[in-house]
């Protein structure tokens, strides 16, 4: 064990999800510091009972008084989902992004918590090879540039999985059967996606096993019926599904059913970590694959072909902004500023059709739409268009080119 350094923390907030690696990183910091811990456990539609982390917590020793069990369903879609998706945003051009969004949620409660309780630090339990250490990271000295963060996987020497059952054995852990062994894979799950890693993913070279799939059936076996859902929009969020309005995490929650059952959101990735490796990861995100459908097709009739082409362009650093622990910064925020000024008018319903692995838009319409279709018409459109200005529309934009290939057949004479 390392020693407690001099600035030992009094008062510890942690990320605790009540599982074996949060409970022993609880009764490490118990032992090594000597401090109080004060656990937060989030709600974020992770499908598992929460109750049990508070049992875990008081076997721990913690007071009752010191578990917090949140349910920050709505927050997380509201606050965190819903802006991000206005956005489109894609890591790498796939990635949607469902654990990097959740970070940030996270942070922000642990540091309101500390400053609550009068803690001098928070806590978290990702490894020293991640992403996630500098994402909870970053967010917390962004809300709060005093605060101390305690990682322990960068601190302890309990480096293999063995240490880590000795010491749950020799503090009176309750240690599951099936983590006794090697489990074939780690996951991360919330109302937006799963995450699936490690071990029997680690080599890209394989197809990766049926049995990973947590949420999302397996294309195969998905209906031989197609489906056809309709979202409905206000200013770039998703306010209805089928005509009736639901709150933002009801929303995710019913497209997620729908998506699971159509096998749709399933994402194979070799992706490039923000610490400098690149690692396997298979995502299921069925109710955002579907959303960022009906996202893009309301767009397509709202949205300027100017202010459109803009947001695409800086989509790229927004998406890499946000999986790099970046939620917090001036950058950040300033393109969500941009971005949202470009939702002003994409406001109507979208029918996406869920069939075998896809989400397809067949039908949009909204009040504000662009699409004109007395000017796009193959037919007779009664003088909406002359198609003789596109002559000199031409002209001007050839002007240039022309230059340049003068210029080019002038220095080729040349030799």
């Amino acid at each position: 064990m390392t020693s407690p350094t001099p600035a030992a923390p009094k008062k510890v907030v942690l990320a605790y999800s009540g599982g074996l690696d949060t409970s022993i990183i609880l009764k490490w910091l118990q032992t090594e510091y000597g401090c109080e811990v004060i656990t937060f456990t989030a709600d974020l539609g992770q499908g598992e009972e929460l109750e049990p982390a508070r049992e875990k917590a008081i076997l721990l020793g913690i007071k009752p008084e010191n578990i917090h069990i949140i349910d920050v369903r709505e927050e997380f879609v509201r606050d965190f989902v819903f802006p991000m998706f206005r956005a489109n945003a894609l890591y790498e051009g796939l990635y949607l992004l469902g654990t990097s969004i959740a970070r940030p949620l996270i942070s922000k409660h642990l540091v309101e918590i500390a400053a609550a309780t009068g803690a001098d630090a928070v806590a978290h339990g990702a490894t020293g090879k991640g992403n996630d250490q500098v994402r909870f990271e970053l967010s917390a000295y962004a809300l709060n540039p005093d605060i101390k963060v305690i990682a322990p996987w960068r601190l302890w020497d309990l480096t293999s999985r063995t240490k880590l059952l000795e010491f749950a054995e020799a503090n009176q852990i309750p240690i599951a059967k099936d983590k006794r062994g090697e489990a074939p894979f780690s996951v991360d799950a919330n109302l937006l996606h799963t995450s699936s890693e490690g071990r029997v993913l680690e080599n890209p070279a394989d197809e990766f096993p049926e049995y990973v799939l947590q949420r999302v059936v397996p294309v195969e076996q998905a209906p031989d019926t197609p489906e056809m859902v309709e979202i409905t929009f206000e200013r770039g969020d998703a306010v209805a599904i089928n005509g009736e309005a639901l709150s933002p995490a009801t929303i995710l929650t019913r497209l997620n059913e729908l998506g699971a059952k159509h096998g749709i959101g399933v994402l194979d990735l070799v992706e490039n970590r923000f610490v400098g490796m690149k690692s396997r990861g298979v995502y299921e995100t069925p109710g955002g694959t579907i959303l960022m459908e009906a996202h893009r097709g309301i767009e397509q009739i709202t949205l300027d072909a100017g202010a459109g082409h803009l947001k695409d362009s800086i989509m790229p650093r927004y998406a890499e902004l946000i999986y790099n622990g970046f939620w917090y910064s001036p950058e950040r925020e300033a393109l969500q500023a941009l971005i949202d000024k470009t939702q002003d008018h994409v406001t109507g319903t979208v029918r996406v059709k869920l069939y075998k692995g896809r989400a397809a838009t067949v039908a949009r319409w909204s009040d504000h739409s662009l699409y004109s279709e007395a000017h796009v018409t193959f037919e007779e459109d009664a003088g909406a268009y002359d198609q003789k200005d596109a002559q000199g529309f031409i002209r001007l934009n050839a002007l240039r080119l022309k230059l340049i290939a003068s210029r080019n057949k002038r220095m080729a004479a040349k030799g």
